[in-house]
């Protein structure tokens, strides 16, 4: 038989061991999708494989196998109606319709399904010479049951047949009958009652013989996108319109995957899911080839594709893909991901970590499927202004911040740690931070140290003025320019003491604060956020 046989059932995947999916290996898996065309508004059936490196989308053809080819995609094929049953097959659409008039279905062991040449999905194009790709429905019905016991058709397999044929995805014959899911809502009209007869008599049934071509219906790889450097966008480009059921996948190279939309929710977020792990495992492989050229003190502890939202309402677009690069004792923020050593020093924005704040944002919790993806819970203290879930900003000096959205809340998640993890690692290799400051005309420096606190002393002289402990630091308070109070208790007196300070960039200064205070409170305690949230507790209390 050149039944091609059935695809493999929706989401196969190897099973992954860990507690997590997508937790360990990179996931191996396929099924049926809609590639979907913004321009057309139609939706194409196509399979999807995902292996670890790349995402190959296959759409379907009929393929000759065997015997003598006739060339180009055409197909000639000549049918002997039977007295019961007719041509054996239905066809559907028409040029009213804007598609070609497609065969819709073949019945098993009648004149289609005994030729072997003709396929669900097949345009036709020719009945007895007469072109018809531009007839109408009607008319190529009216052709059909009128051209005699011997009916010479000429095909073409429609590859982009649209979704709302609902043609089947399967082989001939009955079994792929059901396959088609809801109702068309064109006709079909069956071909397998008797037409306009010329004669009474039985005609032998259609069947191939020797010399005939023989063709399959298979899946062909028709595009492969890269996964390693790649990135998933749910939104539809320039807008907050999120995609429902649906991602794109863009390639370092520029290559696109299209609009895919997925059959139901749970499709949707598993392969998103799925896509994300693969693209995130060849993340951390480029992550230790870098390594391997940077000195122990520059490590790229974790960097990957964010969507920056835009300042400013003259924007045409409100969010901008960004890549983040967390190395060394630096925040790196580039337009396209650093291929080589040479790259990073194009970075559009690089901010020293000890000197940033990360904040997460409050998020949306909705019934719908993608936004219950991953939830990373107890991420609830900011206040949450922006459209789109999985937000979070990165505050610098001088107050310039920056808000940066991620597709799942694991994503989210893993950023944070990062940031801190980053920072606490570049706390512990510096050591100590030494700002210039004034107060009252009297210009001083004050240094942060990991290992002693706080030490206020005169920049010339070098004599230490004040020293406090972390531990001390009972709150602060500021003007949201240049002057800050910090608010030690005295361990002798039990008393506060007021020490109140000016900087030029006060921002900086606080976020080294609270870096040193998160990393310190952290050595003691590994629980990254309780440290995270004493941090704050110490820095934002007045």
């Amino acid at each position: 038989s050149c039944a091609h046989p059935p695809p493999p059932p929706r989401g196969m995947r190897t099973k992954c061991p860990g507690s997590h999916p997508c937790s360990c290996t990179p996931e191996t898996k396929t099924t049926i999708a809609l590639l979907y065309d913004e321009e057309s508004e139609n939706a194409y059936d196509i399979r999807l494989k995902l292996t670890k490196e790349v995402l190959t989308i296959q759409k379907q053809d009929v393929v000759c196998v065997g015997g003598s080819h006739q060339g180009r995609n055409h197909r000639t094929v000549r049918l002997r109606r039977q007295p019961v049953g007719g041509l054996g097959l239905s066809i559907k659409g028409g040029s009213e319709h804007n598609v070609p008039v497609v065969i819709s279905k073949i019945f098993k062991d009648q004149a289609a399904d005994q030729t072997g040449m003709l396929f669900v999905g097949d345009a036709v194009l020719q009945v007895n010479g007469i072109h018809v790709e531009n007839a109408t429905h009607e008319e190529v019905v009216h052709l059909l049951r009128n051209a005699g016991d011997e009916v010479t058709i000429t095909v073409e397999y429609l590859r982009e047949a649209p979704a709302f044929l609902k043609l089947p995805l399967g082989s001939p014959g009955p079994s792929s009958d059901h396959s088609s899911g809801a109702s068309s809502p064109l006709f079909d009209s069956g071909l397998h009652l008797n037409g306009n007869s010329s004669t009474t008599a039985p005609s032998s049934p259609s069947s191939p013989i020797a010399k005939d071509p023989r063709y399959e219906k298979r899946w062909l790889d028709t595009l492969s996108v890269p996964l390693s450097m790649a990135r998933i966008s749910r939104y539809k480009a320039g807008t907050e319109k999120l995609r429902w059921n649906a991602f794109e996948v863009l390639a370092l190279d520029g290559v696109s995957s299209g609009i895919l939309r997925f059959y139901t929710a749970q499709d949707g977020t598993d392969w998103l899911r799925a896509v994300s792990a693969n693209i995130r495992e060849l993340t951390l492989q480029n992550m230790k080839m870098a390594n391997k050229c940077c000195s122990p003190s520059d490590q790229v502890v974790h960097m990957g594709w964010v969507n920056e939202k835009l300042q400013g309402a003259d924007s045409s677009q409100t969010f901008r893909p960004k890549f983040l690069a967390l190395k060394g004792p630096s925040f790196y923020v580039f337009s396209t991901p650093p291929v080589s050593t040479f790259d990073w020093v194009r970075a559009e924005r690089t901010y020293h970590l000890c000197e940033v704040l990360f904040k997460v944002h409050k998020f949306w919790l909705t019934e719908d499927c993608w936004l219950q993806a991953n939830l990373y819970l107890g991420l609830q203290d900011f206040d949450f202004e922006d459209q789109r879930p999985y937000c979070f900003s990165v505050v610098a000096g001088h107050g310039k911040s920056h808000v940066f959205n991620v597709e799942l809340g694991s994503e989210l998640a893993v950023w944070e740690k990062s940031f801190q993890r980053a920072t606490f690692m570049e706390v512990q290799r510096t050591g100590s931070r030494t700002y210039m400051c004034s107060w009252q005309g009297e210009m001083l420096c004050f240094t942060v140290d990991f290992a002693l606190g706080f030490t206020c002393f005169e920049s010339q002289t070098k004599n230490v003025l004040w020293r406090f402990k972390f531990s001390q630091l009972k709150g602060s308070s500021d003007d949201g320019k240049t002057r800050v109070k910090l608010l030690f208790q005295n361990l002798d007196t039990k008393q506060i003491e007021t020490k109140e300070l000016e900087f030029q960039d006060l921002t900086a200064v606080l976020h080294c604060i609270h870096s040193f205070i998160a990393a310190k409170v952290a050595s003691v305690d590994p629980g990254f956020m309780d440290s995270q949230s004493l941090a704050r507790k110490y820095m934002y209390s007045s």
